[in-house]
């Protein structure tokens, strides 16, 4: 009769109190169980640990980007693939709100949205909230990627996407990767550029947002437009 791993029993078990009361799950424990949904095989508990170790908390080890992940002994490509589909679904029930159109679109609520999603992003992305006229949300989409230190705005693009959401207003979003959220010269002029185009159109630039892993810097705020 072979004998089964000592990890099945206590993967069994660690099951069991997460049915009975998962608040008593230590971090590590709640990782165990996320890792061997893909790692059946395996005892997860060591590599729990280390994740922990070495990225601080359960949120460090969610953000923390893939190549960083990989480098770990264990995270191979079928762990990256669960992580990016945990991160997108984190993602969407962040945004779920602004959605649904239940909540006012404010710069700190799409700037607590897109951090969400591109903290762990290792390249400029630009995303693209338009709103109507009670500053509902019509359409959250990214508008271009870029890479680790700059990423492109085309104004006639972001126009001719607020024609067709028929919205009133639309704030920008970009991630700065590891940096500084204070705005470099070409953000501000691309955003005064885009800022005269949505008033030539009848719209309104609301806001210019730059998200950083630790906060966000409204460009509206500090009067840069």
């Amino acid at each position: 009769m072979v004998k089964e791993p000592h990890y099945h029993g206590h993967r069994e078990r660690l099951r069991e109190k997460l049915k009975k009361d998962a608040t008593q799950l230590a971090d590590y424990e709640i990782l165990e169980l996320v890792l061997g949904m893909v790692l059946r095989r395996q005892d997860t508990k060591p590599l729990a640990k280390r994740l922990l170790a070495r990225f601080g908390s359960l949120r460090g080890v969610m953000d923390a980007r893939p190549q960083e992940l990989l480098a770990e002994k264990g995270f191979g490509p079928s762990m990256e693939n669960l992580w990016l589909l945990l991160r997108e679904f984190i993602a969407r029930y962040a945004e779920s709100p602004l959605r649904e159109r239940v909540t006012l679109v404010s710069s700190k609520a799409v700037a607590d949205m897109a951090r969400i999603r591109l903290a762990s992003c290792a390249h400029e992305e630009v995303w693209v909230a338009y709103m109507d006229r009670q500053n509902r949300l019509l359409a959250w989409e990214r508008a271009t990627q870029g890479t680790v230190n700059a990423s492109a705005i085309y104004p006639r693009d972001l126009m001719e996407a607020a024609l067709r959401f028929k919205a009133s207003g639309l704030i920008l979003v970009h991630n700065h990767p590891g940096g500084s959220a204070r705005p470099s010269a070409p953000d501000v002029e691309v955003t005064k550029l885009v800022a005269r185009s949505a008033a030539a159109l009848g719209m309104t630039l609301v806001d210019h947002v730059i998200v950083t892993e630790e906060g966000h810097y409204s460009l509206k705020e500090d009067g840069l437009f």
